[in-house]
């Protein structure tokens, strides 16, 4: 046993391996025998079971490895070719090459974030959009801050704190990542009241909850599942009536803002934020990376009184967008204004392409990979939390292994290997790669990615 802890190699002879010569070239000496340390001690743990000692080559690789990972900007750029158009795992929506450059610019110097160029005086960050929102939407006024999990959390904070927001059963729902709609109220300080049931509630389970200590009524929309069958919901109109009846706040939380009609493309009718303004809701909050098709943030707009209180809240400051996101934002939103959203758009430019395209796009790629790939029909879905059970026909690039479920895991793990990886799915021991959500500058590399992979 002793002789093979001997058989380790120094930390001396493995910075100078010829595989570790980039890291010491670029980084400190003391943080890559960090890293050599760290693969020494895992190698005696590995003696200490009965393993055999790695070779230098071997520690030297793993070091060079872990270093990479370690030391490289990130998030990094991938090629999403799974179908899923706004996947959540892989940041939500690609922004527009307009949203990009306004983004860039924005990276470039100094901005007039909070100044006013006209008066040479402060002024507030949303006005660069607030205009842009209200124009699309009708609403009073807007403000904007990180997502939307936090314009609920605001809202409620700034408006319900101490008093009750009645909620239907039906939609009192987890999102993402845990984010559970009590969980909400209980941290912004207003208490929580279900009425009806999960399938069916009317404006009389609203009524007769409302109490002196009532604040508001909250709409949610489902936009992550679906109840079907038996069912009634209480329409944001009805709601509307009711609450202004009671001089209560009306509030919806759209989750995925949408500004296009997604009836157009064969999927079910997704409500707009403009639908809910116009229907008399007080506020309406929804996100800017989902169905916007824009960057992360969480947009509030509607009555002008109620977004003043918001934007006074304290905590409007800790939650408010940051000045890149919001420059991509404003970009975004001009897209809608001059009504160019499913041309610049990508997600748009996803969800509007016609199968022939992709049946095209699907058979160049198969043509240019060779006889171990074929075309076949299949799904593509929205995701992210928008339209629920929606999906688009496409047409996809397979890569049969039949009976070789190992073969398809090694595959996927290669090109996720890639340089940009490519995320493809798997499928029946097949991997599928869809066209749809492949960007036209990524093309060629998807092409090259998967000859590579399938020769080697």
């Amino acid at each position: 046993m002793t002789t093979k802890y001997r058989a380790l190699p120094s930390v001396d002879k493995l910075l100078g391996h010829p595989d570790l010569r980039g890291l010491t070239l670029r980084f400190p000496r003391e943080a890559v025998v960090s890293l050599i340390r760290d693969q020494l001690e895992l190698a005696r743990i590995d003696i200490s079971i009965g393993l055999s000692p790695p070779t230098s080559d071997t520690i030297a690789g793993m070091v060079a490895k872990k270093g990479e990972r370690l030391w490289t900007a990130s998030p990094s750029h991938l090629i999403n070719a799974t179908g899923v158009i706004i996947h959540t795992n892989l940041g939500r929506a690609p922004l527009s090459l307009e949203s990009e450059q306004a983004l860039i610019q924005a990276s470039q110097g100094y901005t007039d974030l909070e100044f006013s160029l006209e008066s040479g005086e402060r002024s507030s960050r949303f006005e660069h959009v607030e205009h842009l929102l209200c124009q699309l939407t009708g609403a009073e006024a807007a403000i904007v801050v990180n997502n939307n999990a936090s314009a609920v959390l605001l809202t409620l904070t700034a408006l319900t704190k101490d008093k009750e927001v009645i909620v239907s059963r039906g939609e009192s729902v987890e999102i993402g990542g845990g984010f559970r709609v009590p969980d909400v109220m209980q941290q912004s300080g207003a208490t929580l009241i279900e009425v009806g049931t999960t399938n069916r509630t009317y404006p009389s389970d609203y009524r007769e909850s409302i109490n002196p200590n009532t604040a508001a009524l909250l709409k949610i929309h489902r936009s992550n599942f679906k109840i079907l069958g038996f069912t009634h919901e209480t329409s944001t109109q009805e709601l509307a009536t009711l609450g202004h009846e009671n001089d209560l706040l009306v509030l919806d939380d759209l989750g995925s803002g949408c500004l296009l009609e997604t009836s157009l493309f064969g999927m079910d009718h997704e409500p707009t934020p403009t639908e809910k303004i116009k229907a008399g809701a007080d506020l309406v909050m929804f996100s800017g990376d989902k169905l916007l098709g824009g960057p992360q943030a969480g947009i509030i707009i509607g009555k002008k009184s109620s977004i003043k209180q918001i934007s006074n809240h304290p905590l409007a400051r800790a939650l408010r967008i940051d000045k890149f996101n919001l420059a991509a934002l404003s970009a975004t939103l001009l897209h809608y204004v001059k009504e160019e959203a499913l041309t610049k758009i990508p997600i748009w430019q996803m969800i509007s392409r016609d199968e022939s395209s992709l049946f095209e796009q699907a058979q160049e790629w198969a043509k240019s990979i060779g006889p171990k790939s074929v075309v076949i029909p299949g799904k593509s879905t929205v995701g992210g939390g928008s339209l629920p059970g929606e999906s688009l026909p496409t047409w996809l690039l397979s890569i049969p292994c039949e009976n070789e479920s190992s073969v398809v895991l090694r595959l996927a793990k290669k090109l996720r290997e890639n340089k940009p990886p490519v995320i493809a799915r798997i499928q029946d021991d097949s991997l599928l790669l869809d066209p749809r959500t492949v960007l036209p500058k990524e093309e060629n590399s998807v092409i090259q990615a998967v000859k590579q992979v399938i020769k080697k």
